[in-house]
């Protein structure tokens, strides 16, 4: 197995009374997507921050390919590429000329600037916009070129904190792509997201963080096995009967129902049979679902499990100003 290219310990971290980090541990194999999941406010960009030396810990330790984020924070930075949730271009320059402020702050020579810059620029589809100011771009088109600078240095270790929060389902395709070139040619990528089936289809690993701590963690086929194998899922018509319908499946052998609003889902290792004992207690007490779906979990099956929520679109917290290319400026 290959060693680990990030190592987080016991990590702890304070803002006055909220308590944002409460002994995180977690170790990323290098060469491979780590996801890391949780409900706005779990502390995962809190992590983040403290991975790439823009905050420190209160407690624990986390070392970056061997290097002390904290003792060793010049060498982390110099090694790592920061796409974080607030895009950190100047929308004064065009985006040829963000491309090229960050390889000179990552101390490329010129020739390997513009050649880096071109290529990037075509990668992310922003040639043609290439030499306008950025504050005529789209927000969509500002998120690629932040990403775009996260890469101008080729930097072995990766953090993607939301990286296609605003893009559509093309571009968010499209980056999806390019991690898993980066990661076939070597690149360790960190990706906090709020969309499970970006961690599904990309992560070797998952975390998934809440209230400050580590609760789970596993390959998405393993959190997925946690549930079962099927996920039964039915509406009600109203509230009321969804109650009664969640009353009435508990007293059921095996079987866990939860509920959200009209919504019941039933995880179950024996679909069918399941499906069958359901129907059948629902129609026993005159209870009807409007909407029936028999289908596999996913990893929003398993985050709603751990956390009680749905993972939400809102930005988890406001981030400081992130060192470009792994370069604060």
């Amino acid at each position: 197995m290959s060693e680990s290219a990030i190592i987080a310990e016991g990590l702890e971290k304070r803002f006055g009374d909220v308590e944002a980090l409460a002994g995180v541990d977690f170790q990323v194999r290098a060469g491979s997507v780590f996801g890391l999941l949780g409900p706005n406010g779990a502390g995962k960009t809190t992590a983040v921050r403290i991975l790439t030396t823009i905050l420190e810990p209160d407690a624990g330790r986390a070392t970056v390919l061997g290097h002390d984020v904290v003792a060793e924070a010049e060498r982390v930075r110099l090694r790592i590429g920061l796409a974080g949730q607030s895009a950190t271009v100047d929308p004064n320059l065009t985006g040829r000329e963000n491309l090229r402020l960050v390889g000179r702050l990552v101390r490329l020579d010129r020739p390997t600037i513009a050649t880096r810059a071109a290529e990037l620029l075509e990668r992310f589809d922003l040639a043609d916009a290439a030499d306008r100011p950025v504050k005529t771009y789209s927000g969509g088109m500002r998120r690629r070129l932040d990403v775009a600078a996260s890469l101008v240095g080729r930097p072995p270790v990766l953090f993607l904190d939301e990286p296609t929060t605003g893009l559509d389902l093309r571009s968010r395709e499209a980056l999806w792509d390019t991690i898993r070139a980066l990661v076939a040619e070597g690149t360790t990528v960190l990706l906090t997201t709020q969309y499970l089936e970006e961690a599904d289809r990309l992560a070797d690993r998952v975390a998934v963080v809440d209230n400050g701590r580590v609760i789970a963690e596993g390959t998405p086929p393993e959190l997925k096995a946690q549930l079962g194998n099927t996920v039964i899922e039915f509406g009600m018509g109203d509230e009321s009967d969804a109650s009664r319908a969640e009353t009435v499946l508990a007293r059921l052998g095996g079987i866990s129902p939860e509920r959200e609003g009209t919504t019941i889902r039933v995880p179950s290792g024996d679909g069918p049979r399941a499906l069958m004992g359901v129907l059948r207690e629902l129609d026993m007490e005159q209870l009807f679902p409007a909407t029936l779906a028999v289908r596999e979990p996913s990893l929003d099956d398993v985050f709603l499990r751990l956390t009680g929520h749905h993972a939400e679109a809102a930005v988890e917290e406001e981030a400081e100003p992130a060192p470009v290319g792994g370069v604060r400026r």
